[in-house]
């Protein structure tokens, strides 16, 4: 059978490992020569392959791919864009066909969320629906930790050990100075409408009472009343008060603390700005002085600061998805499958992408203390092991080093513009 090339791209939130999962899937397949041949990138996510704008990735030196390993954002460009059901509308479908057909791609790459395994999913519909062969793996990517079926999501170790971090050491600088002046500190984190990212703060406490004091979680709903005494109790006995929240928490009715009437492309609202409602609510009913951060992109960007175990394993997810299309597979999602015994271990598997796509994994209750501020024992031998370890990036002259590719283009084969 003769080689066909293959499509890799970038989707939604970027976080400071998904280029360590691009390195895996470029050296799987360059460790695969004689079995795939050039390797596209598209440029922007699944636009770069609707638009015919791929990436030739073999223009790259092996030490320039080598070096997306320890390389933030996204280095062929990401996007968030919701392909239609292919029931609806053929035309995008189509579209791809034609693009695949043109370059001869039979293997699709797609490394994202769950909005991106939704449209990993339509891609491998194209196969039954338009009779054309591809094979379309998902290789996992969410710093929320929401996805389904797999027990943590490469880019959520390094958020999670952004956030201790940063908790712990804003915390010491709160404690240094309320005597006399800030007594509430509060950090905002991403997350979206399940609160692993906030839970990931509590590994700051190394000991009972150590902050944070209170963690809002979205699957707690939010009672102004709880949070004011909480905090309010905590000033009195500590002399200050850390609160880390997250962007998607709500009330008992499913109304936001704080959102936007803005929507993304994948039809998602625009979270964000609930630090701010808290600290003015503390303001109104205690009148401390407070301060507040949003950790926004820094937290997702923060390579320098990066979960040793989540840089192996989104490299490990990478080249698996490669692997795993080499064995036949279609339709599935690599999974990272944590071992039994007391040391931690992990593995790799699969997941259908049915069973994967737009679906999100809430923290369990069982990882929440029983007043609904803070984390429990179990939530802490889960999150601990996915910080562990360094893995800095070269430093020259004070700055980290990255990644700089060529990003070389190929000549475009189709005469029509995709519309859309």
């Amino acid at each position: 059978m003769a080689k066909r090339n293959a499509f890799y791209a970038q989707s939604g939130g970027v976080t400071s490992v998904i280029n360590a999962s691009a390195c895996g899937v470029i050296e799987a397949c360059r460790a695969n020569k004689d079995k795939i041949g050039t390797l596209y990138a598209g440029q922007n996510g699944i636009l770069g392959a609707l638009h015919e704008n791929l990436i030739d990735t073999s223009k790259e030196s092996p030490t320039a791919i080598a070096s997306l390993k320890h390389t933030p954002g996204g280095a062929f460009g990401s996007c968030r864009y919701k392909m239609k059901d292919i029931n609806e509308s053929s035309a995008e479908y189509e579209r791809l066909v034609e693009v695949f057909k043109a370059h001869n791609i039979g293997y699709f790459f797609y490394n994202g969320g769950g909005d991106s395994a939704d449209t990993c999913l339509k891609v491998s519909q194209i196969a039954e629906r338009m009779n054309y062969p591809i094979q379309a793996i998902h290789i996992p990517k969410t710093i929320d930790n929401d996805l389904p079926l797999t027990d943590c999501s490469p880019g959520f170790g390094s958020v999670a050990k952004y956030v201790a971090v940063s908790t712990k050491e804003a915390s010491l600088d709160i404690a240094s100075m309320c005597a006399s002046s800030t007594k509430i500190f509060i950090l905002e984190v991403m997350g979206r409408h399940a609160g692993w990212i906030a839970a990931a703060g509590g590994l700051a406490a190394e000991q009972a009472g150590d902050p944070p004091h209170i963690i809002i979680f979205p699957e707690i709903p939010f009672v102004r009343e709880e949070f004011i005494a909480k905090v309010d109790a905590t000033v009195k006995e500590k002399g200050y008060c850390v609160v880390v929240a997250s962007e998607g928490a709500k009330y008992a009715d499913g109304a936001l603390i704080s959102g936007s009437i803005n929507k993304d492309a994948f039809g998602h609202q625009q979270l964000g700005g609930v630090a701010q409602t808290l600290a003015s609510m503390v303001k109104h009913s205690l009148g401390h002085k407070y301060h507040y951060a949003l950790s926004d992109y820094l937290q997702r960007s923060a390579r320098h600061i990066a979960s040793k175990t989540d840089v192996e394993q989104a490299y490990a997810v990478g080249h698996a998805a490669v692997e795993k299309a080499l064995e036949g597979k279609r339709g599935i999602m690599v999974t990272i499958e944590r071992g039994t015994g007391k040391k931690y271990s992990w593995s790799l598997g699969e997941a259908p992408l049915s069973k994967v796509a737009n679906l999100e994994k809430k923290m369990p209750r069982s990882y929440i203390t029983k007043d609904g501020f803070g984390i429990t024992a179990k939530a802490r031998e889960y999150f601990q092991p996915l910080i562990i370890g360094e893995d800095f990036p070269p430093f020259k002259n004070g700055i980290p080093q990255y990644a700089k590719l060529k990003n070389i283009l190929i000549e475009k084969k189709l005469h029509n513009a995709f519309e859309g």
